[in-house]
């Protein structure tokens, strides 16, 4: 059985204070023997706070973006030596704001990728449809672009260090998520992809999260999902109360 998890994106929210709160109150109630995974991903000036705010507890920490490169002159970028310097272990790419707002194509997600993976971060690679695709019936189109794209190069031997998120853009923080139909469609139709370009144990043991509009009311239902083995939560991370809830309704499917 694939171990569940839950991952909290805080994107471009909290200062310092809010930041290192949210952290202590979510690492108080997630121990060292959860038995499920769950990790955060604050905005990049606070990650060294963080990390040393949940030092000890069951909570990972992840950023949030990365550079393809090396150390060197690239003013303004993150590398991942430094990522891992403040005790990161994961990192998002892929995420539709990145691709939609800000232009990111799936080879330079595909670099990112590869460099995080090869240097030692775990990522959460991020795929999904936009309103518009889905109306016209290319969501597995786009879905296969987006993993062909992004995962070009990558051999079976890296997949065991990379999650894979799918978030339709429709539904991220539009208060409007998937069906559990049509969740649990988009999720099997990624892991037979996975099979098809990897093999069944690709396939079997890499994680398929879901992301777009997840709440305490509506976790357990697709955390029940035969082919969702964990959520990315948005907005409903940054409050202890309900993503603690989240976090105990991955508990709960998993006994």
């Amino acid at each position: 059985m694939r171990r569940k998890f839950v991952a909290g994106n805080w994107k471009m929210n909290t200062l310092a204070g809010s930041a290192t709160a949210l952290a202590k109150g979510l690492a108080e109630g997630v121990l060292t023997t959860e038995s499920v995974d769950v990790a955060v991903f604050p905005p990049l000036p606070y990650l060294a706070a963080v990390s040393a705010t949940v030092a000890g507890s069951g909570v990972r920490v992840g950023a949030q973006n990365v550079y393809h490169e090396k150390p060197g002159a690239f003013t303004g970028e993150v590398s991942v030596e430094m990522l891992l310097d403040v005790g990161c272990q994961w990192v998002l790419v892929g995420h539709s704001e990145r691709r939609h707002l800000v232009g990111e194509c799936n080879s330079l997600v595909n670099r990112k990728l590869i460099q995080a993976c090869e240097r030692g971060l775990s990522v959460i690679l991020c795929v999904g449809e936009t309103l518009l695709e889905r109306q016209s019936h290319q969501t597995e189109m786009v879905l296969n672009s987006q993993m062909a794209g992004s995962l070009l190069g990558v051999d079976a031997a890296l997949m065991p260090k990379i999650v894979i998120a799918y978030e339709p853009v429709w539904a991220i923080g539009t208060g409007v998520n998937a069906t559990p139909d049509q969740a649990e469609s988009a999720h099997h139709h990624l892991r037979t992809w996975l099979a098809g370009r990897y093999n069944r144990m690709v396939s079997e043991s890499t994680r398929i999260l879901y992301g777009g509009s997840v709440k305490a009311n509506n976790a357990k239902e697709l955390l029940s999902l035969s082919n969702v083995d964990g959520v990315l939560v948005g907005g409903a991370s940054l409050e202890v109360e309900g993503f603690s809830k989240i976090i105990q309704a991955a508990r709960d499917v998993s006994r």
